[in-house]
C-alpha cells in the first residue's frame, strides 16, 4: 500500500480539529461524507482521499458557517 492510513486522532491532529468533528463528518448524511474505511470497529482514513475531499469542499468551508449534520 502506498497511501498511509490515518486514525481519527491522527487526522484530527493534521487538520487541527477536534476528534468529534471527524466523527461528525463520517456520519453526516446531509452532505458528502468524509471518506473513510471501516476496519472492524475502527475508522481509518486514506490521506489522498481526504485531501481530495478537502479540495472539493474548500470553498464551502472557507467563509460560510457550517450547519451541524443530522446524524440520525
Amino acid at each position: 500500500m502506498s497511501d498511509a492510513l490515518l486514525t481519527v486522532e491522527e487526522l484530527a491532529e493534521r487538520l487541527k480539529v477536534p476528534s468529534s468533528w471527524i466523527y461528525q463528518h463520517t456520519r453526516c448524511r446531509k452532505r458528502d461524507r468524509l471518506p473513510h474505511l471501516k476496519i472492524g470497529k475502527y475508522l481509518r482514513f486514506e490521506e489522498s482521499a481526504v485531501r481530495s475531499w478537502l479540495e472539493r469542499h474548500r470553498h464551502e468551508y472557507q467563509n460560510l458557517p457550517v450547519e451541524p449534520c443530522d446524524a440520525r
